[in-house]
């Protein structure tokens, strides 16, 4: 287990716990009332931070190493049927977006996400979830299929940005993007969209256009990272919790400004530490969802998705 900077306490119980359990199996002697104790204080411990955590901390635990990403949260929900799509038929298969058809409980869906990569060999093929154009345009290629055979879609976004590097620009990054929301709010079937990570720029608002937008508790969704706001307003990193107050953007600052569509709530602890509790609760949302949105006439999810997104943000019109 990995433990954040401000789990330190639980860290230390943790490992109390564990000369505990050796001391017991070495000795032989009879002291699970003791680790039972120990156990329930870890959990009491975990409860207490958990309840009240910062802007920063959540940001911090929704890039926590052990926290499941796109395609195990695919696999699940799915129940294993997913089948995987590549390529956007113009450039190469961008591995940091992955796509294709699966089932929830015999409903075919069209699954589209960022995969950030288990590992660091695999981090770094996926660019650790930074799609290039080619990813967006892929994204788009398995909506419009969906759209066809009027098959659902679900995303899943999790992504500290679109990938910055020259290439990405000089095959239309910001095109791409610009074209997924002009096309994604016009999909006649249904959206859903799940932030299960970070939901950083444009970045994951080019897969992020739904008639449901939802975020896991302890995710974070803002035009820009904490670390690269405090880089530009404080030239360093060292106000990043600072800027984390300020960008409002965890899942509560969400909601409250009607950015989103509703909160998935996760085991305590985050969904690190129960993936199998979190997988359940979001299929279980996934199908209430796509259940209500089902009821809904093409046309009219169309309209309420545009006037939806078109009443966010304030405008000011000057005589």
């Amino acid at each position: 287990m990995v433990f954040l900077d401000f789990e330190k306490p639980v860290e230390e119980l943790n490992k109390e716990l564990e000369k505990l359990k050796e001391v017991a199996s070495k000795s032989k002697v009879d002291l699970s009332k003791s680790v039972t104790e120990l156990e329930e204080k870890i959990q009491d411990k975990i409860v207490e931070l958990y309840s009240n955590l910062t802007p920063w901390q959540r940001v911090q635990v929704s890039r926590h190493p052990e926290r499941p990403y796109t395609l195990a949260y695919i696999d699940h929900v799915s129940n294993k049927s997913f089948i995987e799509l590549h390529g956007d038929r113009t450039v190469a298969d961008d591995k940091a977006m992955v796509g294709g058809w699966g089932e929830i409980d015999g409903q075919t869906v069209m699954f589209i996400g960022q995969q950030k990569g288990i590992n660091t060999k695999m981090r770094q093929i996926r660019r650790f979830g930074m799609a290039n154009p080619e990813g967006y345009r892929k994204a788009l290629r398995l909506m419009k299929m969906a759209e066809k055979f009027n098959k659902p879609i679900v995303t899943f976004i999790d992504t500290p940005g679109a990938y910055p590097g020259l290439e990405a620009e000089e095959r239309g990054q910001g095109e791409a993007i610009a074209k997924n929301l002009l096309e994604m709010v016009q999909l006649k079937v249904p959206v859903i969209c799940i932030i299960i990570g970070e939901g950083a720029s444009g970045g994951a608002l080019g897969i992020g256009i739904g008639d449901k937008v939802l975020m896991l508790e302890n995710t974070w969704y803002s035009v820009i990272s904490p670390e690269s706001c405090s880089s530009i307003l404080w030239r360093s990193w060292n106000f990043k919790e600072r800027a984390a107050e300020a960008l409002k953007l965890t899942a509560e600052d969400m909601s409250k400004h009607g950015l989103i569509d509703g909160i998935i709530k996760e085991p305590v602890g985050g969904a690190h530490r129960d993936p199998q509790a979190t997988f359940e609760t979001v299929k279980q949302e996934i199908k209430k969802h796509l259940n209500d949105l089902s009821k809904i006439s093409a046309e009219e999810r169309i309209n309420q998705r545009i006037e939806k997104f078109g009443a966010m943000g304030v405008v000011h019109e000057l005589d």
